[in-house]
Order: structure tokens, then sequence, then C-alpha cells
């Protein structure tokens, strides 16, 4: 086998974020569900857009999100993912090279808009996003570059995704190409609501295709039917190599094989904004795993990369992580291990 180009190549819905802090008063005006994510048609997105005073728009997007921060990581990113060739895809490319992530997807002249997150961040640092997918959402097999597959350790594929199917068929001649080639292949399940729609393909994709499942909690327990974490835990573990399920504040639960290992979440200095704790969750893992560090290793410099993301607004790193891999080293803290650990615990995952 070659040697590999990039860490990981991650695909996703590319999109443009806009972050609003506002009040739960106005998102049950405006008939806003708090905390989960709503796909919305480009007109309501539009109305919405011009309804509100952004704190910061910036290119986003799940695994955009993981790339970028594997990124300030340290590690080799790259992305896969459709914009249109108007100013916001211009934008999106700019911003996510400039992040350090390889991306070469040529923008589509035709279709939808670049796809459009609007991103309301409450008093409690929750987060509620209206997604308006665009030229997202169209993203194709013919999009999708086997080649960089082939030269990643790891190939990261953002569940969001499996909700079209020309998109679907691109994930697919994706992990396809990796496998061939060797290498891994990583899903994240990315929303409850994304897994009750899809449970049973989920689950043919994951049998046949993932080596390493990214979920939280509630996903897990609506993927296996599971009683509870631990029986959802041995559930999966005959179906992947191995599986990171966060549970917030509780930390996460990593399971490969025979092997379990239960980690602490970070400690949070200040808790501004739980959006993007699972991607850089994700980064934080993967940077460790591509590495070939311990699982335990590998979950804590996810949980120290989540911690940081949620200390500030927005879900990329406003200043490099690239101290935190010499941090995870050393393991968890005896005051986090035991719950005395200086402000908030990690949160969102």
């Amino acid at each position: 086998m070659r040697a590999a180009s990039l860490d990981v190549l991650a695909v996703g819905n590319a999109m443009l974020d806009v972050l609003v802090r506002t009040e739960d008063a106005w998102l049950a005006a405006q008939g806003i569900e708090k905390g989960v994510m709503t796909l919305v048609g480009e007109a309501q997105a539009a109305a919405l857009h011009g309804k509100v005073a952004p704190a910061a728009e910036r290119s986003g997007g799940s695994a955009a999100n993981t790339a970028a921060g594997l990124a300030s990581l340290g590690g080799r990113a790259g992305y896969i993912g459709r914009v249109r060739d108007d100013e916001a895809g211009a934008a999106f490319r700019r911003d996510i090279r400039a992040a350090g992530v390889h991306f070469e997807t040529p923008a589509a002249l035709s279709g939808a808009a670049t796809g459009r997150c609007l991103v309301f961040v409450t008093p409690d640092a929750e987060r509620s996003m209206l997604t308006m997918l665009g030229a997202a959402a169209e993203i194709e097999p013919a999009d999708i570059d086997e080649d960089a597959a082939a030269a990643a350790t790891v190939t990261y594929l953002e569940g969001y995704l499996w909700d079209a199917p020309a998109a679907k068929a691109a994930m697919v001649k994706l992990a396809d190409a990796a496998r061939t080639a060797g290498r891994k292949v990583a899903l994240t399940l990315s929303d409850p609501f994304c897994v009750a729609r899809h449970r049973e393909t989920f689950l043919d994709l994951i049998v046949g295709r993932v080596d390493i499942l990214f979920a939280n909690e509630e996903e897990i327990l609506s993927l296996t039917g599971g009683a509870d974490l631990q029986e959802a835990a041995n559930m999966i573990v005959g179906m992947v190599e191995t599986a990171a399920l966060t549970r917030g504040a509780e930390g996460a639960l990593v399971v490969s094989g025979k092997e379990r290992q239960a980690v602490p979440a970070a400690p949070v200095a200040r808790l501004a904004d739980t959006t993007g704790a699972g991607d850089l969750y994700a980064a934080g893992f993967l940077h460790a795993y591509t590495r070939l560090r311990p699982l335990a290793e590998c979950a804590w410099l996810g949980s120290l990369a989540a911690a940081r993301i949620i200390e500030q607004m927005g879900a990329r790193p406003t200043a490099s992580l690239a101290g935190l891999p010499a941090a995870a080293v050393a393991g968890p803290s005896l005051g986090a291990l035991s719950g005395a650990s200086p402000g908030a615990s990690c949160a969102g995952m």
C-alpha cells in the first residue's frame, strides 16, 4: 500500500453558517424547535436571514468542521462537498482552504444555490439550526475523487448526506474506493432524526462499509434499539471495528473488540456555544487514531478539542489547536477524572 498523503478525507454538506445570538422567546415566536436541526426551503431561509443581525458568517457543515479542526490540530485533511459558482460558494472555498484543508471539488455551474445553515444560539449555549441544503444536497457520484480516498488513511462520511439518493450513491462510491485501497472508513450518524429516518439503510452501510463509527448516546440507542448505552455498545461492536459513543458532560465510551474505554469530558472554562462539539470530537479522535495512538488517548484528544470549541462562538477554531495532541498524551487530569475540575464539563457532543 502506498503511503497516505492525507490523514482524513471528509465528505459532507458544504454550507455557509450564519451564527445568530437570540432568546428562547424569539425562537418560540418564530416556531423554531430548540436544540434540533430542521430542514427548510430557500425562501424560508432567506426570510429568516433577513430578520436577524448575524454575529458571524463563515463556511461550515459538519464534516467540513471536522476537517478544519483536524488541520488546526496539525493533521493533513481533505474535503469533498458541492457548492455553486456563487458568492457563498466562493467564500466557502476561500475559508476552508485558509483553514489548511485540501478542497478541490469544482463549483457546480447550475442547480441550487450554495447551502446555508442558520444557527441560533440561546444564552444557555444551546444551538437550534435551520438548514437550507441547496447545492450541498445535490452532490453526486461525479463529484467524488476516488484517488483522494485511496490516498487518505481514513475517509470520513457525514450522516446528514444520507438523505438524498444521489448523495447516498456518492458516499457509497467514496467508501468503496477507500476500502478497495485498504483504507479505513468512518461515519458520523450526525443527528437522532437522521438515524430515525434511515435506520435500516444506515445499518446496511455500517455493516458492509464502516470501520469507525461516531455517535452520541441518543443516536446509538436509536440505531441499535439497545435499552441503555452498555447494551448498545455490545450490539454495535459486532458491526464495526471501533465505535466512539459520546455522552456530553458524561464523556465518552469507546469500544473496539473486547476493549472498553470510558473517558471523561474535558473541563470547560466558559461555555459559549455547543455548536461543533461533536465535529471537533471526531477531529481530535481521528488525529490521534491516524497516528496509531491508544484508544483512550484518541478519546481524550477528542474531548479536549470539543471542550475548546464550545468555549467560543462557532464551530471552527479561532485559535490553533496544535498544542492539544501533546496535552492528550498525559491523559485526563485527576480533577477531570474525579469530577472536581473547574468550570463546566464538555457538553453537546
